[in-house]
């Protein structure tokens, strides 16, 4: 078992915009596409909004399996399209990072 750690900037401006998007569609599409959301957070680093979560995956070939369904599914692109209409960008920076077991420390 693997985690993927996905930390995206948010803007003031569209910041309710884009939780209302990532928690009506994007985290319902995911599951659709076999996502396991494990947890989600917001920081604020520097004055920089930042929202970060992880996810839980068998192994690595799963997850580019499924983040590719996800990214071509047309209701996602969809709602993408409409909300960028009305909103504007809505994410900045994305950092993506796969972590992988240290095999010494129990995993939670």
């Amino acid at each position: 078992m693997i985690r993927q750690l996905r930390t995206y900037e948010l803007f003031a401006a569209t910041r309710a915009a884009f939780h209302e998007r990532f928690r009506d569609h994007a985290a319902r599409i995911m599951g659709t596409h076999g996502f396991r959301i494990v947890a989600a957070w917001e920081s604020t680093t520097d004055g920089t909004v930042e929202f970060s979560y992880v996810l839980a995956w068998p192994d690595e070939a799963t997850m580019g399996d499924r983040w590719a369904a996800f990214m071509a599914d047309e209701e996602w692109a969809r709602i993408k399209q409409e909300t960028a209409a009305r909103h504007g960008a809505m994410v900045g920076a994305i950092q993506d990072r796969v972590l992988v077991p240290v095999g010494y420390l129990p995993e939670w």
